[in-house]
């Protein structure tokens, strides 16, 4: 049975968080300690953010890791986490929504696809900030697993 991407386990609801950084440990430290990666993982999702933002726009932000950190990678996977009162992620960039993504074997590149599509929709993202349990975010991402 192959372990599915996103769980309720993978989403926390009403985060808050000092700066970006304590924000991209968050989404990683879930892909943690659900097994989706290597807690090296969450230094290279650092590293990719000092090489170029993660921020999307519409107050989105996709943490992941950099291209040598596929070796870190157990099994595809998601965390998202929902952050009503926003993040700064630098040149007043305020981040709602983090979607931290590890992707096994190229399968990132589909995730990202399937999450480009929910998030492109700006109603999508504010039913994600609205949402009042994991369950309302697992629906719009039921395409994702």
């Amino acid at each position: 049975m192959t372990k599915e991407i996103l769980t309720k386990q993978n989403i926390i609801l009403n985060a808050s968080f000092k700066d970006k950084e304590e924000a991209i440990r968050s989404t990683g430290e879930i892909l943690v300690d659900k097994g989706y990666v290597e807690p090296t993982y969450i230094d290279k999702m650092l590293e990719r953010e000092e090489l170029t933002s993660t921020y999307m726009g519409n107050y989105v932000a996709i943490p992941h890791g950099t291209e040598d950190s596929k070796k870190s990678v157990i099994t595809s996977g998601l965390s998202i986490i929902q952050v009503p009162n926003g993040v700064e992620f630098g040149q007043d960039n305020i981040v709602k929504v983090l979607i931290g993504i590890a992707g096994k074997d190229g399968e990132h590149l589909d995730i990202l696809s399937q999450i480009a599509i929910v998030c492109s929709e700006e109603e999508n993202i504010q039913k994600i900030v609205d949402a009042k349990s994991e369950d309302e975010i697992l629906e719009l991402f039921a395409e994702v697993n």
